[in-house]
């Protein structure tokens, strides 16, 4: 690559930051206080306060994976990987800052900034994703994308013990200065550490299609309409490369099912196991810690015997995981339980970063984690949580519909035993590409 090994740490090392960045929004704003200041505080604990907050993630993630793979081709045409990066990075700490003055009874400014938020938070996964094969070798692909986990999960760590003044005494009217506080910390944390990888990370050539065919699209000049057509190639063709059509439509079962337990995890214990707001800060704090050990270790097992055999042994923690929620009687047990799924969490995400890392070929790559990022990863997040919600009002247990998450995660493990691990560019090379 032409750089010494000083200039590479950093580079990898800023792209790890983005990760510590970008993951205090995801537990702070999708998962766990945000959601809760929606229900309790703007729509004022009405009943209502469910299905807006269902349908503001369900919007938000519908349009990120309808947008995803456009803006990937884009991407990869045009060579502005880090402009795209940055505008989705900006819009969700803007967006993020402004729910600060989110207050009771506005709904629509806090559901419309929120979908605002996590669009610019899930859409620059996207492209950040796409960086990891250009910053490691192959050989160190499993053991980079653990340690990216495991930085996400030290910055959700890290916003919890910030935040943790602020949230103390609850969610709740009286603590409303303190709940938007937090907000604006939130944004400013994600700000601060998200900037080295702009100053670090340069967009290259070979990212930019500039090889072969892709050369050639460039000096036609950036074209959506190109990358329009482009994405209905990739669709229209994506047998070309069945080992990556068979991971996409595992990851898309089994992705389903671990984003619906991340989801519905906090209503969970508050619900059916009576969590304070206190003992829930002290759970995903835990759980966050044992996702840092497990993203870590299952990095350099990922590199040892590869992504697919790993993402298989985190599919069968994840059956353990959902029959110990199950079972779960009491507090402590479902602590354990958080013990046990924060390891597998991080560990099967990770191995499926760096598989489908693998799959990509390199003159797609921002245009193929479109792909897996959108449509696919969050076409996911849309379904599975529906999918819970219903069986739970249908039977009238949450426990039998976490059970059906099972169903999920048994289908991605079946469809995952048929990938072939070879290289995807090697199934359709480049010079079969109709220009």
């Amino acid at each position: 690559m032409g750089m010494n090994d000083t200039s590479q740490k950093a580079r990898i090392f800023s792209w790890l930051l983005f990760d510590f960045a970008n993951t205090s929004f995801s537990v702070m704003m999708v998962t766990f206080a945000f959601p809760l200041y929606f229900k309790n505080i703007i729509c004022q604990g009405q009943p209502r306060g469910d299905a807006l907050w269902g349908m503001s993630v369900s919007i938000s993630m519908l349009l990120v994976a309808l947008i995803s793979p456009v803006l990937g081709a884009e991407a990869d045409y045009s060579g502005r990987r880090k402009r795209f990066l940055f505008a989705f990075t900006l819009m969700a700490v803007v967006s993020t800052a402004l729910l600060s003055f989110s207050g009771p009874g506005m709904v629509l400014f806090a559901a419309a900034l929120f979908i605002l938020a996590n669009i610019g938070f899930e859409g620059g996964l996207v492209f950040y994703d796409a960086w990891l094969p250009e910053i490691t070798s192959p050989r160190s692909i499993g053991r980079v994308s653990g340690y990216g986990f495991a930085m996400g999960y030290l910055g959700a760590l890290a916003i919890l013990l910030v935040s943790l003044p602020l949230l103390s005494k609850g969610i709740v009217p009286a603590n409303i200065p303190n709940l938007k506080l937090s907000f604006l910390i939130v944004a400013l944390f994600f700000a601060v550490f998200s900037a080295p990888i702009f100053l670090m990370l340069r967009d290259t050539k070979g990212s930019a299609g500039a090889t072969s065919g892709g050369e050639r699209r460039r000096e036609r000049g950036s074209s959506f309409a190109h990358s329009i057509r482009e994405v209905g190639y990739t669709i229209r063709h994506i047998m070309n490369y069945p080992d990556l059509a068979r991971f996409l439509l595992a990851y898309f079962f089994y992705n389903d099912a671990i984003l619906t337990v991340i989801a519905f995890s906090s209503i969970y214990a508050q619900n059916t196991l009576g969590f304070t707001t206190g003992e829930l800060i002290t759970f995903f704090m835990t759980v966050q810690t044992t996702a840092i050990f497990g993203s870590v270790v299952f990095g350099f097992i990922t590199d040892k015997i590869g992504p697919k055999r790993t993402i298989v042994i985190t599919l069968f923690i994840w059956f353990v995981v959902i029959l110990m929620a199950i079972f779960s009687m009491s507090k402590e047990t479902f602590f354990m339980t958080g013990l046990v799924a924060g390891m597998s969490m991080g560990s099967s995400q990770s191995a499926s970063r760096s598989l489908m890392a693998r799959l990509t070929p390199k003159e797609h790559v921002t245009e193929f984690f479109g792909f897996y990022d959108g449509s696919f990863g969050k076409a996911s997040a849309i379904i599975g949580p529906l999918v819970f919600g219903i069986v739970s009002a249908q039977a009238g247990s949450q426990k039998i519909a976490l059970a059906s998450l099972l169903v999920f995660f048994g289908l991605g493990l079946l469809i995952l035993t048929g990938v072939r691990t070879r290289a995807t560019a090697e199934a359709a090379p480049e010079a079969s590409r109709i220009e």
